[in-house]
C-alpha cells in the first residue's frame, strides 16, 4: 500500500472512532436523563446497521504489530550511524553549507532516537534489536552487526573516516543520500505490513520520517550536483 493510501485509511478510522464517540455520548446523555440503563451502539460499516451492545462492553485496543516494536528498534540504529557521519564533518571539511546540513541532520536525528527509545520504554519493549555500543565513541557497524536498508557498511564507514576536503563531501552526500533512502525503504516497509503502523504517535513519527528526509534528498543531491560541477 502506498503512504498516502495508509495516511486516507488512518484518516477513516480515526472519523469511525469520532462517529462512535458521538453516538456513544449522546446515548449516554438520555440514560441519564431518563434514568434508565446505559446503552452502548456500535456503528455498522456503510450500508449495515448499528448494534447494541451490552452495558458492560468496554472498549480495548488493537495488539500492538510486532512490527511497530521493530521499525523502532531498527531505526534506532539508522539513525545512530547517521549521527556518526555527521560527527565527522567538524574534523573532515571546511564546507559551511555541509556543515550546517549535517548540524541540522544530527539534532534531528538525536531528538528522534530520544523520541523512539521513550515509545519503546513506555511499551516494556527493548530499545535495542542487539548489543550497541553507547552514542559517545560510538564505532558501527560493525562486523557481524545486522545493517538496515541504506546503512553503509564497514569498508564504507572507514572510507569517509579517511577522506577530506572535496572528497569527503562527496562521500558524505552520497552515503548520506543512500542513508536516507533507506530510511524511507523502512517506512515503505512498515505502512505494508498488515496491522502495522496503527498506532497514532508512531503513525505521525514514520510520516514525518518520509516527509523530512525526502525533502534532504533533495537538499544533498543539489549540493552533489554542485560539488561534481564545480559551481
Amino acid at each position: 500500500m502506498r503512504i498516502h493510501q495508509k495516511i486516507a485509511a488512518w484518516v477513516l478510522a480515526m472519523l469511525a472512532v469520532s462517529t462512535a464517540a458521538v453516538f456513544l455520548c449522546s446515548n449516554a446523555r438520555a440514560w441519564q436523563a431518563e434514568g434508565a440503563k446505559p446503552v452502548v451502539v456500535q456503528p455498522g460499516a456503510p450500508g449495515e446497521p448499528s448494534k447494541t451492545l451490552p452495558a458492560s462492553t468496554k472498549g480495548t485496543l488493537p495488539p500492538r504489530s510486532k512490527a511497530d516494536a521493530e521499525f523502532m528498534q531498527g531505526m534506532i540504529m539508522h539513525h545512530a550511524q547517521a549521527v556518526e557521519m555527521t560527527a565527522l564533518i567538524e574534523s573532515h571539511t571546511e564546507n559551511k553549507e555541509l556543515r550546517a546540513l549535517g548540524a541540522r541532520i544530527s539534532s534531528s536525528q538525536m531528538d528522534e532516537i530520544k523520541f523512539m527509545k521513550r515509545w519503546l520504554a513506555a511499551r516494556g519493549v527493548k530499545t535495542t534489536i542487539m548489543e550497541m555500543p553507547a552514542m559517545a565513541g560510538m564505532n558501527m557497524p560493525h562486523e557481524g552487526t545486522t545493517l538496515m536498508p541504506g546503512m553503509l557498511t564497514p569498508d564504507k564507514m572507514d572510507a569517509l573516516r579517511k577522506a577530506k576536503g572535496a572528497e569527503f563531501d562527496r562521500l558524505f552526500l552520497t552515503g548520506m543520500i543512500q542513508h536516507h533512502n533507506g530510511a524511507l525503504t523502512m517506512v515503505k516497509e512498515l505502512f505494508d505490513t498488515a496491522g502495522a503502523g496503527q498506532d497514532a504517535e508512531l503513525f505521525g513519527f514514520a510520516t514525518d520520517v518520509d516527509t523530512g528526509q525526502r525533502a534532504e534528498i533533495r537538499i544533498m543531491q543539489g549540493m552533489l550536483d554542485k560539488n561534481v560541477s564545480g559551481k
